[in-house]
């Protein structure tokens, strides 16, 4: 009775079990290649490579000298049942797990750092236990989602190269981990595949396909849609910053005015200091971005970048705007009205209130990554209605501007969502000049001195509109408040001009007022006092407008979707309210397009126009002007096929049958044209093979028509032992001679009987057609 207890407990599938992994049991396969071993190693040197490169962090000076160890211990230790070091890697792979969820705390929104921490510590304790093929594997797995965590993460072509590196190790990685699942032993691959399997003769094949995974790669990137809205209401910020002390939102902190004082500039943007005042403009930081804007400032500054923002749209990047003119420059007038907005503390979504418009609005995500320090002022696309901030507390003025508690510092990440309205020209040409009082109180504020002079120019201007054949601008009557904004901005780009030294426009004397200088004395002046001349001159015969300063788009990286924005991208425009529809911008700088950024159509397929932006950039206008004329003449074309081929399913049954007739057509051409492609190939690569090589091939072709065809992994060799059992041995000792021959011919350098082998393979192909 105790014997059979005994045999029935040694039977138990957990005693069986231990009982083998104690004795080493003989059924588990290791992985012997050294090379697989090594490029699975690179693989994962690569991806934590890249998220450094792509995060700015230092996880390769640890991880990648313990990757290193853990691959040659568990190659050396392969055999061994390594009980202890499973029982260590499980400890350290639950304490890795629970620091990960700590670390969640902190970082509510973008948790792709901390997942890609969580990999390179799991793939760490990992490379300790590898004894087998599949857990190569996993490691492969974990390289690649290293990638994948970078790739969302970088913003330069810095991770370009890795990239590339990454690439070219996984095709061959894979090779050899396809092979390993065949199980091809090392007799027949020394057998009849010793020179195939060499690296140089592989090498061609391997940057083929490189080049191809990265063309494909960059194709699909080019032509992908960037879709309306992300499909998770979750965006990246960045770590929660504290404040300390009463947050108000009054006081503006730019950087180049607290370093400076107030010698140079303006004030030290608390508005508090008098304006006008002759000086330089800083070399680093916008003069226009503080409670009060200085336009009797000369100089430039040295460009760099502030910046990176990927965007669904290209936009205006707005940062503030000014109410009241003082002259000689501008003020914020309701600076110390502000609203102050504060988040959940479990959330990063602050609720904003943009202002009503009845225009046709689409909603723009934003991301934007500060790489050089900014002022305390947010920029943002118009009509803000989310944003994902890291402060607990953000400000709102009454220019619509948003303002943080610290200044905008490097790395520091923010996500913004706009209700951006559609600027609809017929719609906003139909606007009344029907304006409610707030409007007229702050934004019609003009000099008593100059309102004179200044309107007189203007209602002589406009009184030129018909006369100058303005009507090719548009549809709309003469009168409308938008064709005369057009007009006067137009008109400015034309008549004035931007001196090419920055010095020769001179400084204005202490009586002396900006717009008054800039229309009769100088004829022109800076790009920002046009937006200011074109305020004056619009409120001047009753038109509210301010001046919004922010940055343009930007230069547009097609391989990193990303818009570069620099500091000598910030400059001013004119903000002009229409009843009913809000506030549209309009640039009279010369060189500026006349109408800013803007949604006016459908921008799916924005990557691919801003690719061809940037490649026609670098070719002679004329191939530039005939190029788009072909590519305009195609797309216009194509456009309206579609739309007439899908106007037919609007027309009844017959229409719908219609369509349905003339798409099975289409596709059974295309099929057709399809297959006669890949005949023509297929035939042109047969004609440049070597004789022998050309007779073996025309072999296998015949013999796959034959529902018999050649696996890849199978030897020719091989393959013919296979024909004996599925062929008439006719058939089959034809096919072994071919194949016999053609392996003496690749690998042992013997002449074939080129002759007798055609006239062989001709007699079996007629017997076998009748």
């Amino acid at each position: 009775m105790l014997n059979s207890s005994r045999n029935w407990f040694s039977r138990l599938p957990v005693v069986t079990s231990w009982r083998q992994n104690n004795q080493g049991s003989p059924l588990m396969v290791v992985e012997d290649s050294l090379s697989l071993r090594g490029l699975v190693l690179g693989l994962v040197i690569m991806g934590t490579v890249a998220v450094d490169i792509a995060a700015d962090t230092q996880f390769s000076f640890w991880a990648v000298p313990l990757s290193v160890v853990g691959t040659i211990w568990s190659y050396r230790y392969r055999r061994n049942s390594n009980i202890p070091i499973k029982f260590c890697i499980a400890i350290g792979m639950l304490v890795a797990l629970g620091a990960f969820f700590g670390r969640l705390l902190g970082e509510l929104n973008d948790t792709r750092l901390a997942l890609a921490e969580l990999l390179i510590q799991l793939q760490v304790l990992h490379s300790f236990d590898m004894p087998r093929r599949k857990d190569l594997g996993y490691s492969i797995v974990i390289g690649l989602i290293l990638l994948g965590v970078a790739a969302t993460l970088s913003q330069t072509l810095a991770f370009a190269p890795v990239l590339l590196l990454f690439l070219a190790i996984a095709l061959p990685t894979l090779s050899l981990n396809y092979r390993s699942e065949l199980g091809l032993d090392k007799s027949k691959v020394k057998r009849v595949k010793a020179k195939e399997t060499q690296l140089t003769s592989k090498l061609p094949f391997y940057f083929l396909l490189f080049t191809l995974v990265v063309a494909l790669g960059l194709g699909i990137f080019a032509v992908l849609p960037r879709f309306p809205g992300y499909q998770l209401r979750t965006f990246p910020v960045s770590t929660p910053i504290e404040v300390k002390g009463g947050f108000t939102g009054r006081s503006i902190i730019n950087p180049g005015y607290v370093r400076q004082g107030n010698a140079d500039n303006q004030g030290n943007g608390t508005g508090g200091n008098k304006t006008g005042q002759p000086g330089k403009v800083d070399d680093n930081f916008y003069y226009g971005f503080n409670s009060q804007m200085n336009q009797n400032l000369r100089g430039s500054m040295k460009p760099k970048v502030v910046m990176r923002v990927r965007s669904q749209a290209e936009g205006f990047w707005r940062v503030l705007a000014f109410d009241r003119y003082t002259g000689k420059g501008w003020e914020i007038s309701r600076n110390e009205n502000v609203t102050t907005l504060k988040r959940s503390p479990w959330s990063y979504q602050i609720y904003l209130s943009p202002p009503a418009t009845s225009a046709k609005t689409r909603e723009v995500v934003q991301t934007y990554t500060v790489v050089a320090d900014l002022p305390n002022l947010i920029p943002a696309m118009s009509y803000p209605k989310e944003i994902y901030f890291p402060t607990p507390v953000i400000a709102v003025d009454k220019e619509d501007g948003l303002r943080s508690p610290v200044g905008l510092s490097k790395d520091l990440t923010y996500t913004v969502i706009s209700e951006v309205p559609y600027r609809d020209r017929t719609e906003l040409g139909k606007a009344t000049t029907d304006y409610p009082q707030h409007i007229k109180k702050y934004y019609l504020q003009i000099p008593p001195e100059i309102a004179p002079k200044v309107k007189q120019l203007t209602e002589e201007i406009l009184a030129n509109y018909s006369r100058n054949n303005v009507s090719k601008f548009s549809n709309s009557a003469p009168e409308s408040i938008y064709e005369k904004t057009l007009y006067l901005a137009q008109y400015l780009k034309q008549r004035y001009s931007i001196p090419e030294n920055p010095f020769d426009v001179p400084y204005l004397e202490e009586k002396e007022d900006l717009v008054e200088a800039f229309l009769f004395k100088h004829k022109g002046g800076y790009p920002d006092h046009f937006s200011t001349v074109l305020t004056m001159m619009l409120r001047s015969i009753g038109i509210p407008a301010r001046l919004v300063a922010g940055f343009s788009p930007g230069e547009f990286n097609p391989f990193t979707g990303m818009y570069v924005v620099r500091n000598t991208d910030a400059y001013a425009m004119t903000e002009v309210y229409f009843p009913k529809y809000g506030w549209f911008a309009f640039d009279p700088i010369p060189n500026h397009p006349l109408i800013p950024p803007s949604i006016e159509d459908s921008q799916t397929f924005s990557v691919l126009r801003q690719f061809w932006n940037w490649v026609a950039g670098w070719l002679p206008t004329p191939v530039t002007g005939l190029l788009n004329n072909i590519f305009g003449a195609i797309f216009t074309w194509v456009t309206k096929a579609i739309a007439w081929f899908f106007a037919l399913f609007a027309q009844g049954w017959l229409g719908v049958l219609t369509g349905l007739t003339l798409a099975t057509t289409i596709a059974f051409f295309g099929w057709l044209g399809w297959v006669q492609w890949r005949e023509w190939l297929k035939h042109k690569w047969m004609s440049k093979l070597p004789p022998m090589e050309r007779l073996y091939q025309q072999m296998l072709q015949w013999t796959a028509t034959k529902g018999l065809g050649k696996h890849p992994a199978q030897t020719p060799l091989e393959y013919a032992q296979v024909v004996f059992q599925h062929h008439p041995p006719a058939i089959a000792q034809v096919i072994d001679e071919i194949s016999q021959a053609y392996v003496s011919w690749r690998y042992g350098g013997q002449t074939p009987n080129l002759q007798q082998l055609r006239q062989k393979w001709q007699e079996l192909k007629k017997v076998n057609s009748h």
